[in-house]
C-alpha cells in the first residue's frame, strides 16, 4: 500500500498542493474547462505548473483559463482543442506538442450516454473515456519520457464495479446496449491502463495511477434521465452521504499527480487521497476497487487490443 497521508475526503485540490512547487513543470488536463477538471488545473497552475487545458469547447476553455488566472495571478494556462472521440483530433494534438511533459491528467469523460457510436463504429463511452486517452498518452510517450519522472493520472470511477472488460463484445455489437455497463467497462479500462502503462514505461521513469474523485455532482451527469437524477440526489441526501465539491473531487487527482509520497509508485487506484482496498463489491457505491481492474494479465491484453483498434482506424 502507498504510505499514509494527512489528506482525506474533505481535502481540496488546493490543500493538496500547499507547499508543492511545480515551477518549470508542464501539465495537460483533459476536460479542464469545468467540474473537477478546472479545479485540477487550477491547483496545478497555482503550484507553478504551465497547464494546458485540452478541451472540445475552446471558448469554455478560454473562460476557464481566465478564471484560473484570476484566482492565481501569474498562472500560466494555455488552451488547445482536443476531441477524444476523434482519432484525428488526438493525433493533431500529440503531433503539435513540443517539449517535455511532466504531468498528464486524463480527466475528461462521458457518462451514461444513450447508445452512440463514433464514425469508426466504436461505442462512444469506451471510445472517449479509454481509447481517446490511450491514444493521447501513447502519442505523448516521448514527451513524458523526456520529462524524467513524469506522472499520468487516469480518472476512473467506482462505476468500474459494474463491469469488467467484455473482450468478446467491446462495442455492444451483439449484446443489448446497457449505458451503465458501457460506462463501467470504460472506467475499468482507465484503471487497467494505469497498471500497464506503469509496467511498460517504468524504464522511462513514467508512472500512472488511477483515481476515483468521489461523489460529485457535475455536468458529467447530463445524460441521466432527469427524474432518475433527481431521485438519486434525494436518496443520497436522505441517506446522509457526503457529496463533494468539485474542488474536493479534484483533490485525489492532484494528490496522485504531485504527492512526494507517490514518487516512483504506479499501477494503483486511489480514493479520498489514499490507496483503495480491493473489495468483492463496491462499498456504498463509492469505495474500493475490484480485483479485475488491477489484473496485470487483463491490463496487458487491453493494451494490445487497444493498439489494434486504433491501428485499424
Amino acid at each position: 500500500m502507498a504510505p499514509p497521508t494527512a489528506f482525506g475526503a474533505d481535502s481540496t485540490a488546493l490543500d493538496v498542493v500547499d507547499g508543492v512547487d511545480l515551477l518549470g513543470r508542464a501539465a495537460i488536463v483533459t476536460g479542464g474547462s469545468a467540474g473537477i477538471g478546472v479545479e485540477t488545473a487550477r491547483a496545478l497552475a497555482h503550484a507553478g505548473a504551465a497547464v494546458t487545458l485540452a478541451v472540445r469547447d475552446v471558448e469554455a476553455g478560454r473562460r476557464a483559463a481566465v478564471d484560473i488566472r484570476r484566482s492565481s495571478p501569474g498562472a500560466t494556462v494555455h488552451v488547445r482543442t482536443l476531441d477524444l472521440a476523434d482519432p484525428g483530433s488526438v493525433g493533431r494534438f500529440t503531433e503539435d506538442w513540443t517539449g517535455p511533459l511532466h504531468l498528464l491528467v486524463n480527466n475528461a469523460g462521458v457518462m451514461m450516454t444513450p447508445e452512440l457510436r463514433t464514425p469508426q463504429g466504436w461505442e462512444l463511452q469506451f471510445a472517449t473515456n479509454h481509447l481517446g486517452h490511450f491514444a493521447l498518452a501513447t502519442g505523448l510517450h516521448r514527451a513524458l519520457a523526456a520529462a524524467g519522472g513524469a506522472r499520468i493520472v487516469s480518472v476512473s470511477s467506482s462505476g468500474h464495479g459494474s463491469s469488467d472488460i467484455a473482450y468478446d463484445d467491446l462495442f455492444f455489437d451483439r449484446r443489448p446496449y446497457d449505458a451503465g455497463h458501457a460506462y463501467g467497462q470504460s472506467k475499468t479500462a482507465n484503471v487497467l491502463f494505469a497498471v500497464e502503462a506503469t509496467q511498460r514505461w517504468a524504464e522511462d521513469g513514467v508512472t500512472a495511477n488511477a483515481v476515483m474523485p468521489g461523489g460529485v455532482w457535475t455536468g458529467l451527469q447530463r445524460h441521466w434521465d432527469p427524474e432518475e437524477l433527481a431521485a438519486t440526489k434525494a436518496r443520497v441526501a436522505a441517506q446522509g452521504f457526503t457529496v463533494k465539491t468539485p474542488a474536493q473531487g479534484a483533490a485525489t487527482s492532484v494528490f496522485a499527480a504531485t504527492s512526494p509520497l507517490l514518487e516512483g509508485l504506479g499501477g494503483r487506484y486511489f480514493e479520498d487521497c489514499r490507496e483503495a482496498d480491493v473489495v468483492p463489491a463496491i462499498v456504498d457505491g463509492l469505495h474500493g476497487v475490484r480485483d479485475y481492474a488491477l489484473d496485470p494479465v487483463s491490463a496487458r491484453r487491453l493494451w494490445e487490443v487497444s493498439l489494434g483498434i486504433l491501428a485499424g482506424a
